[in-house]
């Protein structure tokens, strides 16, 4: 594998950023009981999970993006990068939905709940973040740490030989760097950073905006 090791290999797996106040307390609750909700639809279909999730995580990123971009116009100030990182989230995450459509195939029903789940979810960001951004965030960090869970069950699948370890999607292996001969549990692997990543940044932009240290 041609990634860097340590982005891989040195993820806390457990990192979970404990509730601070009543909005961190409300964005966990939130985020739980999202994940009800996908744990009794989609159970141990992880790809379809991923697909259905995927669209979803990648909404924040853009809808951040594009506010604080406004805010920085509008504001004359820079924006101390936060703009770059999270269009880039968005367009990592969408690189994780166009991977997991080509695994999983997904159904018209699943199509059609991609399509409500984005409409649904990109309004209440979107407002969250206007008037809310720090619980904003913190609801991504949890969601994101939620993630890595989950893709750490899919791996625990693959290794079981409950999933298939089928090759990985063309498009995965231009994305992420990864040889000719990767499998579906090398993607898994390098999404699960990803994700760990985005969980980390996030809940640092949490942070930061409840320490008065952001743009």
């Amino acid at each position: 594998m041609t990634m860097v090791p340590d982005r891989i290999v040195n993820i806390d797996l457990a990192a979970h950023h404990a509730p601070v106040d009543f909005n961190d307390r409300m964005a966990l609750r939130i985020v739980k009981f999202m994940r009800i909700f996908a744990d009794r639809f989609f159970a141990k279909r992880y790809s379809h999970r991923a697909v259905v999730l995927e669209t979803v995580a990648a909404v924040p990123g853009m809808v951040g993006g594009l506010l604080q971009h406004l805010k920085a116009i509008r504001h004359i100030r820079d924006d101390q990068g936060w703009i770059k990182e999270l269009l880039e989230e968005a367009d990592n995450e969408r690189m994780h939905l166009m991977t997991f459509i080509e695994i999983a195939q997904p159904s018209r029903l699943e199509r059609w709940l991609i399509m409500i789940g984005q409409a649904v979810f990109y309004n209440l960001y979107f407002w969250t973040y206007l008037f809310l951004p720090k619980m904003a965030h913190r609801i991504v960090g949890y969601l994101e740490e939620e993630a890595v869970v989950s893709y750490t069950q899919f791996l625990e699948e693959i290794d079981a030989g409950k999933v298939e370890n089928v090759p990985a999607p063309e498009i995965a292996k231009e994305y992420w760097g990864l040889p000719e001969d990767a499998r579906l549990r090398d993607v898994v692997i390098v999404i699960r950073a990803d994700e760990a990543e985005h969980r980390d940044t996030n809940h640092d932009f949490a942070n930061r905006i409840a320490s008065g240290d952001h743009p």
